[in-house]
């Protein structure tokens, strides 16, 4: 009996220290576990943002009425790594001189494409336009037509490529343009999906 009332203290001091050291095991499980999710979120920012979606913010008015310089928007990158492009949809991609352009697919590869005034024919067949509908009126109101910009001659589009314009257009320099011409698939940044600024702009592209 007397011994164990003299192992009793050592026994109690072993269980206090070990009380002492779980809230700081706690602490230290806890900051780990941090560290492991930051990480985790910085691979997840990486990936989404090199290889899935891109930031992008429109340059000039080539895309007026329905893109107008400073709004921010999304790209979808791996689109086209899935399926080829459909004509309506816009799309950013490397042109030439080293920029990044927004502009609206028009024609797809094997397609004849000819743009006379403000009318557009794919293989010869006149195309519905509905993104500048509102524009090609009021223009004509005026008494003038929308493009008075450039036509461009009955020509086919090579494979793996599109012929691209602005919605703007008569102030667009796009796949009319020598300089630019004809956008290769391999060009292709991708497909711009959402306005994500400013504010009161956020929504959905639609095609």
């Amino acid at each position: 009996m007397e011994q164990k009332e003299q192992d009793q203290p050592g026994l109690d001091a072993a269980a206090a220290a070990e009380a002492s050291s779980t809230p700081a095991k706690t602490a230290k499980s806890e900051t780990w576990e941090w560290i492991k999710a930051l990480v985790i979120a910085g691979v997840l920012v990486i990936v989404i943002r090199w290889f899935l979606f891109s930031p992008f913010i429109v340059d000039g008015d080539s895309m007026r009425p329905n893109f107008s310089t400073g709004e921010r928007l999304i790209v979808n990158k791996i689109i086209y790594d899935i399926r080829a492009p459909k004509r309506g949809e816009v799309i950013v991609f490397h042109a030439p001189e080293g920029k990044d352009y927004i502009k609206r697919v028009i024609a797809l590869p094997g397609e004849t494409v000819k743009v006379t005034g403000d009318k557009v024919f794919i293989n010869g067949q006149e195309i519905d336009q509905p993104y500048i509908k509102e524009a090609i009126e009021q223009a004509n109101k005026e008494g003038h037509a929308y493009n008075t910009l450039s036509d461009f001659p009955e020509t086919k589009v090579p494979d793996g490529e599109i012929f691209a314009m602005g919605d703007n257009r008569p102030n667009s320099k796009d796949s009319r343009a020598k300089s630019v011409g004809f956008v290769p698939y391999n060009k292709i940044v991708g497909r711009s999906e959402v306005i994500f600024w400013p504010v009161n702009k956020i929504s959905f592209i639609h095609f």
